[in-house]
């Protein structure tokens, strides 16, 4: 048997450990590379399904607009089919939303000055009053019309004029018609202030 030395012996040993510590980090980094190449591998993955299913994406909407565009010239050969029927009927339906338009705006007018007349002194001619609120004629739809309650009374009152001499001149027309109680009171903000002179 060969003989070796102590020293030797020690320096194999040193070589032994070296060659270990060695392998131990080369195994280190294999499995850091493999753990980078499975990490690289399932990214190429994902990339590769969403760039599949963005192509499939991409095909499905090209073949849906080719199937609108196709369906929109047929739509556009049929329009230009249409008679001269249809073109009156449509202009005469344009002309009746024209005409409720106006009237539309009408009413909106009525209620916009309804709004101003709340809010501004004005004087109406007083015709009657009455102790129950049942009386057909009051109606807030009726233009120039007041109905106030005027504790007990519901008060019944004609015209909303912004001069004192209009009101009173429309009390006369109004008393030679036979209101012979009718008098004028001012108002505002839906509520009476005063009654006024009748002369």
């Amino acid at each position: 048997m060969p003989f070796i030395e102590e020293s030797d012996l020690l320096d194999l040993h040193k070589d032994i450990d070296k060659a270990q510590i060695i392998n131990e980090r080369l195994l280190d980094q294999i499995k850091f590379k493999n753990k980078d190449l499975r990490r690289l591998k399932l990214q190429r993955n994902v990339l590769m399904g969403i760039t599949g299913l963005f192509l499939i994406g991409v095909l499905a909407i090209t073949s849906f607009t080719a199937g609108l565009s196709s369906k929109k010239s047929f739509e556009n050969q049929n329009n230009l089919l249409v008679s001269i029927d249809s073109l009156d009927a449509i202009k005469t339906r344009i002309d009746n939303l024209k005409t409720q338009n106006e009237e539309l705006s009408l009413v909106r007018e009525f209620y916009l000055a309804k709004a101003f007349l709340d809010k501004e002194k004005i004087y109406s001619v007083q015709v009657k009053s009455f102790v129950d609120n049942n009386v057909t004629l009051a109606s807030e739809a009726l233009t120039n019309t007041l109905f106030v309650k005027t504790n007990p009374f519901y008060a019944y009152s004609l015209g909303n004029f912004e001069t004192l001499d209009e009101a009173q001149s429309f009390r006369k027309q109004l008393v030679s018609m036979g209101f012979k109680d009718a008098f004028v009171a001012s108002y505002k903000d839906g509520k009476r202030i005063k009654i006024e002179d009748p002369y």
